[in-house]
């Protein structure tokens, strides 16, 4: 049982109190009994706080089956499916998608939208305040309350200050995204809830601790490829986001000495050799040179057709174009290198892949596979658990919804953005 060292009584209280929700998220249907036993609390305090959790809508209490036994039997407790509601956001290169998320994950409402020709950061966080605002508004019932918005963006992040420090893929640098979203919700249906910013794999890596737990998956890592490459840390139940939030960052990992040029101004890093910009260029006959500037590492547009690159890639895949197919697997294949120096770095129990990339299919994640496998049958050792992200497409936004679930559960983790939507 927790102490008075660890604060004062209010937070005591609040520690506990999340320790019941964050149990039952993981092992929905227990009885008071079954968790003051879990959480190591009396049985009159659980009985206290769960009263308390009923009436503010975290729990719901479900009807008992009749069995045909003796006597009384506990009555089961849940997660209420529906009363305390997360947004969660992802801010991609091209787009904007938001969802709104149960505490234990299923999505209610959901919305995705382009940056248009204006991708600064300025436009794209008013288009992310739209996105939320249209978001809160599909959910009609006036039993919903927004707890929580999180937002995961693609670079590394000061989740203390909610300073985005660079997103390469977009050219930001600096910016004050927290605030800036914070005057957008000003005003709104969305004003005064908390929000937690952080890294887009960071935030897909907690999606699959939060929402979809396995009893072996500690550490944990989530490696997202699409156009950049980057990567989620999860240890001792903790996200590792490192000194200046650029934990995590894999796609920087040099793989290849001199090899082509990445956005960050570094030749050879992961992301040069598996991210989109690799497979695009090694598909596409009429090569061009590696010697492009940094503003044009960055960019990877739409075909004059309007099709996306991913989709161009899909469609020489589709048609066996063997130029496609050379790429996506020597993308496949640099893949595996990098599982392979993380699988050394962070002997993880279990790797979840995901992004655009990973929903290219075999094509590309088989080779990786293939080579992960040879390295650990080389020194005799077994390969870590790799599965594909069950949330797809919807990975980053869900994982935005766990950010805000993580840190609102956990009184002690370490300090997240301080500032409201709207303070």
């Amino acid at each position: 049982m927790l102490t008075d060292t660890a604060g004062s009584q209010q937070l005591l209280k609040g520690i506990n109190r999340m320790a019941l929700v964050r149990h039952l998220c993981a092992n929905p249907g227990v009885s008071r009994a079954d968790l003051a036993v879990a959480v190591r609390l009396t049985k009159s305090t659980v009985s206290l706080l769960v009263r308390e959790l009923l009436d503010e809508g975290w729990l719901v209490e479900r009807d008992i089956v009749a069995s045909g036994d003796l006597g009384r039997r506990p009555t089961p407790l849940f997660i209420h499916p529906s009363r305390l509601l997360l947004l969660g956001a992802e801010v991609g290169i091209d787009t904007t998608r938001v969802v709104a998320t149960s505490l234990t994950g299923e999505i209610l409402a959901s919305t995705v939208s382009r940056h248009g020709a204006n991708n600064s950061a300025k436009a794209c966080i008013a288009g992310l305040s739209a996105a939320l605002l249209k978001v809160r508004k599909q959910l009609e019932s006036a039993e919903h309350q927004i707890i929580g918005i999180g937002v995961g963006l693609p670079g590394g992040v000061d989740e203390l200050s909610g300073v985005l420090n660079f997103a390469p893929n977009l050219g930001w640098r600096d910016v004050p995204f927290g605030t800036l979203l914070g005057e957008k919700l000003a005003s709104t249906a969305l004003a005064g809830i908390p929000m937690f910013l952080q890294n887009e794999a960071d935030v897909a890596v907690l999606g699959e601790m939060e929402f979809n737990p396995s009893r072996a998956s500690d550490p944990l890592l989530y490696v997202s490829v699409n156009q950049g490459v980057g990567a989620g840390v999860i240890v001792g139940d903790r996200l590792l986001t490192g000194w200046h939030g650029f934990a995590g960052e894999v796609g920087h990992i040099i793989l290849q000495l001199n090899g082509p040029l990445c956005s960050c101004g570094r030749k050879g890093c992961a992301e040069a050799l598996i991210g989109l910009r690799a497979m695009s260029r090694g598909a596409d006959k009429s090569e061009k040179s590696d010697k492009v500037n940094q503003g044009e590492a960055a960019q990877t547009a739409p075909t004059a057709s309007g099709e996306s690159p991913w989709a161009a890639i899909q469609r020489g895949l589709q048609a066996r174009d063997t130029g496609t197919m050379r790429a996506v697997k020597k993308a496949g294949t640099y893949l595996g290198v990098l599982l392979q120096n993380l699988t050394a770095a962070y002997d993880p129990a279990c790797i979840v892949l995901g992004g655009a990339g990973v929903e290219l299919g075999d094509g590309f994640v088989q080779p990786a596979l293939q080579t992960l496998n040879a390295y650990a049958a080389a020194a005799n050792l077994a390969p870590p658990d790799v599965r594909v992200s069950r949330f797809g497409a919807d990975a980053v936004a869900v994982g935005a919804a766990a950010l805000a679930r993580y840190r609102l559960t956990r009184p002690l983790a370490a300090p997240a953005f301080s500032g409201t939507a709207g303070a």
